[in-house]
């Protein structure tokens, strides 16, 4: 589907988002393993978190529905049971890899495919921990889906330094390390998202990075109630929608506030972005509140390496931002992009090009500059749910619009979009 945006002249009004999908992910799965009923509150409607639900299902999991609430009733200590078929994640990178780490200590053997983007996405920093704590796990010639996984009887603990800043590798290991009777620990010396250990609770000591260590004698999890705050990356083309029209005001409500998920709202802020946070509360050690935002003056601002782990689904909203303020844009340390469900650095740098921009691409990361022309053709999406997005907010300020290819893969993270971009124009 080819989707047509007219500018928009302001914003103004009150957002709801769905449940944030990481959280929704994983409260999903850990209540699948907790015996009994478990329910979740708000939880993301993406299609990326239907799909986590449907290998749940196939696992022998069983779920009841309400307007408010999603009861999941879980089987308890390796509880699942296997599937007929082929277990298919979808577009689902988080589904595939978090659900891994359970079945790796399952007494059953298991197979995980995907859709055609999902099959291209590396699987091997997954495999090599598990396979170090004595899983048995087969992938492709190239480390990447089908991905087999076959009972072990010697899975171990391990004491695991995360080689690469992904909460998804970190997640596997610790939903396998749940299984094991002694205790497992993971070193982080990058900062990734902390979703898996914040809804378990589990013991976090900050000495020379960060150090999570556990086991099932003390955080095997039991059912309970979650509130998942609203979706932030989704939030964020919102917000620099509203930061780059004139006239313009926005508030977000009960949306995640998560530490290490709000970094790339403190780049906008020093971009210059008048933005107003408003903590309201706390579930399951996971922090939401409000985010007020207003029209803005924009300028460029240095974005540190470090942060990168931090941002790297807010990048192409960022890119929106820095192409509108004042400056050039650049950033650098995103290797990770040329791996999600596109090559987002391409894919950015190729639509970017269409505007007649300076663009310089690089192996991490691209530098923007210069006058936006008016394209003569349509965005190419990449069928990437995040490009998608954010080259519709991008064509929603230009002067006569433009068209995004292949939109109907923002279901991936957000079917709403559309409704909620129209429900806050002027």
């Amino acid at each position: 589907m080819v989707q047509q945006f007219q500018k928009i002249k302001s914003i103004n009004g009150k957002l709801y988002l769905s449940g944030d999908k990481s959280i929704s992910h994983r409260a999903l799965l850990i209540s699948s393993f907790a015996k009994g009923k478990s329910a979740i509150k708000n939880l993301s409607n993406s299609d990326d978190v239907k799909s986590t639900m449907r290998c749940l299902a196939s696992l022998g999991i069983n779920f009841e529905h309400s307007d408010e609430k999603i009861i999941v009733i879980g089987n308890g200590y390796k509880g699942y049971q296997p599937s007929i078929n082929p277990i298919n994640a979808g577009n689902s990178g988080t589904t595939a890899r978090l659900l891994t780490g359970i079945l790796a200590a399952q007494n059953f053997e298991s197979v995980i495919t995907g859709d055609q983007s999902l099959s291209l996405r590396p699987m091997k920093r997954v495999i090599e921990p598990l396979t170090e704590m004595g899983a048995k796990l087969t992938a492709n010639g190239n480390g990447r889906l089908p991905l087999c996984i076959s009972p072990s009887d010697n899975l171990n603990p391990i004491h695991y330094h995360l080689h690469v800043a992904s909460a998804q590798v970190k997640s596997a290991v610790l939903l396998a390390g749940l299984h094991l009777d002694s205790e497992t620990a993971i070193i982080e010396t990058s900062p990734t998202r902390n979703h898996t250990e914040n809804l378990l609770g589990l013991k976090v000591v900050h000495q020379e990075g960060k150090i999570i260590s556990y086991s099932s004698r003390d955080y095997f999890p039991e059912p309970k109630n979650y509130f998942i705050p609203g979706d932030i990356s989704s939030t964020m083309f919102f917000i620099v929608l509203t930061l780059v029209t004139k006239k313009s005001e926005l508030i977000v409500k009960n949306v995640s506030l998560n530490p290490t998920r709000i970094e790339c709202l403190n780049i906008l802020k020093k971009m210059g972005g008048n933005i107003e946070i408003d903590e309201r509360g706390v579930s399951n050690n996971e922090v939401y509140g409000d985010v007020l935002v207003q029209s803005s003056e924009l300028f460029n601002v240095e974005i540190e390496k470090r942060i990168i782990p931090l941002i790297i689904d807010e990048i192409p909203a960022l890119t929106i931002a820095g192409i509108f303020g004042d400056g050039i844009f650049e950033l650098r340390g995103a290797t990770e992009l040329r791996v999600k469900e596109s090559d987002r650095i391409k894919a950015i740098c190729n639509n970017l090009f269409k505007l007649g921009l300076d663009v310089e691409e690089y192996e991490d990361g691209f530098n923007v500059s210069g006058n936006i022309k008016i394209p003569s053709e349509p965005f190419d999406s990449f069928g990437d749910h995040r490009i998608a997005m954010a080259f519709a907010i991008l064509s929603s300020l230009l002067d006569k619009g433009n068209q995004v290819d292949n939109f109907d893969c923002v279901s991936i993270s957000n079917p709403d979009f559309l409704k909620q971009l129209n429900s806050i124009s002027c």
